[in-house]
């Protein structure tokens, strides 16, 4: 347990020493600021309020979850394994008294806090500018249901980020999984849109897995089902990916 602890408090500060941190920190802000000048420029100059203080954030989730934040999880991911294949860099890691599971949760461990300190950050920042511009909206339900969704959507995201790792330890070379993982995540989209009925095997299709929870008309069943289907992908994909990562030859 020990060897598994500085493992991840190694790839911790592995990542936080990235300038795809900052990065990512930034083209957050950007975003939730684009997105709240857009909504006060039709607000003030049409007079139309499009979204209220706990509503704006939900917006925000809705663009975030399709572009940036599978983005960046896409570019972690490849970084902690086709990144330090590719350096060498991995042999120091495995030289260390930890064993390949204990190295590869870790990396999938720190790709999973990356991933929920990213809906965090752009959760806290988003209801900021949404309560800020329109605080006469605001209620405690309405933040409870932003939360709600912010948290939910960690799950498909999670998954997806799987598939890149999966991707990572199949191909070397960080470009092709790049090309690979946005050309699955378009595919996937368009597959769920073509075969509907089908949509819930199409991990894309469930990144708006949040509107189930917050809908007025809730399916228990429909989110235990999804949630199985999600929760069964992750672990085959974990599983696949690290008995790739367990066979390389460093």
């Amino acid at each position: 347990m020990a060897g598994f602890k500085a493992a991840l408090i190694n790839e911790i500060v592995k990542l936080l020493k990235k300038k795809k941190m900052i990065a990512a920190a930034f083209l957050s802000i950007v975003a939730v600021m684009v997105g709240q000048v857009a909504v006060t420029a039709i607000k003030h100059g049409f007079g139309l309020r499009v979204v209220g203080g706990t509503e704006f954030p939900l917006v925000v989730l809705s663009m975030f979850v399709y572009t940036l934040l599978p983005l960046f999880a896409t570019f972690v991911a490849i970084d902690m394994f086709n990144g330090e294949f590719t350096s060498n860099t991995m042999k120091i890691t495995l030289t260390r008294p930890v064993s390949r599971f204990g190295v590869f949760a870790a990396k999938v461990l720190n790709l999973a806090i990356f991933i929920a300190a990213n809906l965090l950050f752009v959760m806290v920042l988003s209801l900021l500018a949404g309560l800020l511009f329109n605080a006469d909206s605001a209620s405690a339900a309405g933040i409870g249901r932003v939360a709600l969704s912010y948290a939910v959507t960690f799950l498909p995201v999670l998954v997806f980020s799987l598939l890149v790792v999966l991707l990572s330890n199949i191909v070397r070379g960080g470009l092709a999984v790049f090309f690979l993982s946005v050309l699955l995540f378009i595919g996937f989209y368009f597959l769920g849109i073509i075969f509907s009925n089908y949509s819930s095997f199409f991990i894309t299709s469930m990144f708006d897995w949040y509107m189930l929870w917050i809908s007025e008309s809730a399916s228990g069943f429909k989110i235990l089902r999804q949630a199985l289907i999600m929760s069964g992908c992750g672990i085959m994909l974990f599983a696949a990916g690290y008995y790739l990562f367990d066979r390389k030859d460093i």
